[in-house]
This record gives structure tokens, C-alpha cells and sequence, in this order.
């Protein structure tokens, strides 16, 4: 009897946690990889998509609009280089990345989402959160560096505090980047003897490592609480990074309503006076030319 009721309690979890993904997934985007994706391929498809970014920067801009976009995941999800594939392009005055360390003592003893608020949006900017307030659901938790009556309350309020975000006027959108166990291990490998990659696995990394379930299950009681109507929850595939990449910015560009901004077509003015003016003969320290 009692086995009986575990495999059906357990089989109703596995049913929850696919329709809380389901519920949150992108419409339309496949939630596995189809086949392989040449570099030049994607590097096709990335340009198109940098030049979107770019007109949405330029709406944005002139019409105040004030973004945030979160990312959520375990390590070696593809947070870093998914902002990075959507910054690389872009003026970072408009498009800000905000990746919080450790909270000072001072930080410590401040309202929780006090440090996270002073990164806000003003008018006419879009604020990339590597990491967010989120962090109390997740790492936090799980690691024991919250209470669980913290956590707890921190689940029932940030509905709340979001829904006072978007009716302030910000536009709030939240990914969270799934990967399998298998490929995180097979990146979190990659980066121990890669000179690159190895500053990305902290001794933090090593010991969340061992917590999968206690991090699945911090997600999806995460879901259930904060995926709301006005800030839902968006899952991408990371199983592949260039797809997910791209998924997640032509995602992105469909979440905010933007129009090409109008702007005369640029021509280089004539130059004036060029070569009468005679430069001393200085002392210029130029870097060796060992390239």
C-alpha cells in the first residue's frame, strides 16, 4: 500500500513539474534540441537578430521604456554567454548587466530586495539581472544561507513586489535556462582545465554540484509561487548554447512591442584642413607589435 501511494505520489510530482514547465515554456519553442547547428548557421541567424536588438534599443530609448530581464539556472546553464550573445552588439548605457556578489554586512541588515532595487531601470534603459533577487529561492535555500521561514517569505511576497514593479511601468521578464545533469557535468568539467573558463567554478559551484534534487525542487516550489500573470516564468532549453541563445533572443524581441525608430540616412561629412597640421616629434610609447 504505502509503495503503491509513493509511486503515485511520485508519479503526480513528475505530471506537476511538467506542466509547470509546459505553463511557462515559450510558445512554440521545442524543448529539445533538433539536430546540430553549424557556427556559420548560427552566426547568420545571431546577426539578424543583433540588428532587432538594435532597433529595439533605439524604441526603447525613445519611447522611455524601462525593462528588466531576469536570468535564473543552475551553473553551467549558459547565463553568462546567452547575456553576453545579447549585449555584444548593443550600447551598454542602454543596455545595463547587473550581476550582484556576495551581500556586504551592511547589505545584510537592509529590506532584502533593497540592493537589487538600486539597479533598476530609469526611462529608456533595459537592466540584465546575471542572477537575481531570486537567489534567495535557490542558492540561498538550498545551501542554508537563508532561514526557511526566510525563504518561505520570500516566496509569498515577491508576487507582490513585482506586480508594484510592472505597475510602475516596468516591463518584467524572467528566464530560467534548464540543462540536463549530463551536460552540466560535462561544462563544469570543461572549465576545470580551461585557463578561460576556471575563475567561472567557485568552491560555491562545487558544493551546489551535489544538490540537484534539492535544486529542482527549490525551482519548482519557485514556480508555483511567482509565476503570475504580470511576471510569469520562461523556460529555455540550454542544452545547446547557440540554440538556446537564439531562442531566448527572439523570444526576447517578441516580449516588447517595438517599432524601427525613423532616423536620417548617415553620410560622412568632408574632413577640413587634413594634413596641415604637423604633429611634434614626441615620444610616443608604443606597445610591441607582437601579433
Amino acid at each position: 500500500m504505502n509503495m503503491s501511494k509513493s509511486k503515485k505520489d511520485r508519479k503526480s510530482g513528475q505530471d506537476k513539474e511538467r506542466n509547470l514547465i509546459d505553463k511557462v515554456a515559450v510558445e512554440g519553442q521545442p524543448q529539445k534540441p533538433n539536430g546540430k547547428l553549424s557556427r556559420k548557421d548560427y552566426e547568420t541567424e545571431l546577426a539578424k537578430l543583433h540588428v532587432e536588438l538594435v532597433k529595439l534599443q533605439e524604441w526603447v530609448k525613445q519611447q522611455g521604456l524601462k525593462v528588466i530581464v531576469v536570468f535564473e539556472g543552475r551553473d553551467g546553464a549558459g547565463k553568462g554567454g546567452t547575456i553576453k550573445a545579447i549585449t555584444e552588439r548593443v550600447s551598454p548605457r542602454v543596455f545595463r548587466v547587473v550581476a550582484l556578489p556576495t551581500p556586504t554586512e551592511r547589505e545584510k541588515s537592509q529590506m532584502y530586495a533593497q540592493r537589487y532595487m538600486a539597479h533598476f531601470p530609469a526611462a529608456g534603459e533595459i537592466v540584465i539581472f546575471d542572477r537575481s533577487w531570486y537567489n534567495r529561492a535557490g542558492v540561498e535555500r538550498v545551501m542554508g544561507f537563508c532561514t526557511e521561514e526566510q525563504a518561505t517569505k520570500f516566496l509569498k511576497m515577491t508576487p507582490l513586489v513585482e506586480r508594484a514593479m510592472v505597475d510602475s511601468g516596468i516591463i518584467l521578464i524572467k528566464y530560467w535556462l534548464e540543462v540536463s545533469p549530463e551536460e552540466q557535468t560535462r561544462r563544469l568539467e570543461a572549465r576545470i582545465d580551461d585557463g578561460r573558463k576556471i575563475w567561472k567554478l567557485s568552491p560555491m559551484d562545487l558544493q551546489s554540484y551535489t544538490r540537484w534534487d534539492d535544486y529542482t525542487k527549490a525551482r519548482d516550489e519557485m514556480f508555483a509561487a511567482t509565476d503570475s500573470s504580470w511576471a510569469p516564468w520562461f523556460v529555455a532549453n540550454s542544452e545547446n548554447k547557440k540554440r538556446v541563445r537564439l531562442n531566448v533572443i527572439h523570444h526576447l524581441l517578441g516580449r516588447i512591442p517595438y517599432q524601427e525608430v525613423k532616423r536620417e540616412k548617415v553620410k560622412l561629412p568632408e574632413r577640413k584642413h587634413l594634413g596641415r597640421y604637423q604633429s611634434p616629434d614626441y615620444p610616443f610609447r608604443n606597445i610591441p607589435a607582437v601579433y
